[in-house]
């Protein structure tokens, strides 16, 4: 039987699968197409969102069976009316199921049944408001919020792994009520952060690269468990 492709568009001019997703879903094949993304800004974001839409029917024409916009702040940055927007181009331009990340990350939150959050983000000042919005207009409480000051696509991807468990510690820490911790930025290595972060406090750990695609699978009609990767990929998913 052949393996459907599931089809990523990446804020990375090269286009690469993100090596999540191998490790996560070996069963399946993920395709990409990248955008050129450079900075995390608005004028970053400007520069590259209007081709979302022609990356999408490129994916389609590849054969996917599914299309995820895999940048967060790139789809919650102008709120979530924008947000929408982006899923619906993407559906009219690939005929597909679609979705953005940042819609991933609020069915990962509404499957976990959390709202108090401790987050921890990669981003800047002004990229953090536009978060605390999108998941304030979703009902979601921010009760504490640590960042790493980040702008540039290249230097995102050279943060460790120690360096986003350490971040998401400090969130965790700023909030002791919190139900969850979140970690939004597409471009963090975050799988062991969930794994260490998750055995230390027993609270769900949501980060938006892993959500997006357990989302991705999700939508595909497929099942998005895979045991060894935290609670969110635990759950039965209801569709």
């Amino acid at each position: 039987m052949k393996r459907a492709s599931l089809g990523l568009i990446v804020p990375p001019a090269a286009g690469a699968v993100p090596p999540d997703a191998a490790q996560i879903y070996p069963q399946h094949d993920f395709i990409a197409e990248g955008l050129g993304l450079a900075e995390m800004s608005n004028q970053g974001y400007d520069s590259v969102v209007n081709s979302v839409g022609a990356a999408a029917a490129r994916l389609a024409e590849r054969g996917a069976s599914v299309i995820a916009l895999m940048g967060t702040s790139l789809s919650f940055y102008r709120g979530p009316a924008f947000n929408l927007a982006l899923e619906t181009e993407i559906a009219a331009r690939s005929s597909l199921p679609s979705l953005t990340m940042s819609s991933a990350m609020l069915e990962a939150i509404a499957q976990l049944g959390v709202k108090r959050l401790a987050v921890a983000t990669a981003y800047r000042d002004d990229v953090n408001v536009a978060l605390r919005l999108f998941l304030e207009t979703a009902g979601i409480e921010l009760a504490s919020l640590e960042h790493l000051g980040i702008a540039s696509i290249e230097a995102v991807h050279q943060v460790t792994e120690e360096a986003v468990i350490a971040l998401g510690r400090r969130a965790l820490a700023a909030a002791p009520d919190a139900e969850a911790l979140l970690i939004s930025c597409g471009g963090l290595p975050t799988r062991a952060a969930v794994r260490i972060l998750e055995a230390e406090t027993g609270k769900p750990v949501i980060t938006s690269p892993l959500a997006g695609l357990w989302a991705t699978v999700r939508k595909a009609g497929l099942d998005p468990r895979a045991m060894g990767e935290g609670r969110l990929f635990e759950a039965v998913a209801e569709q």
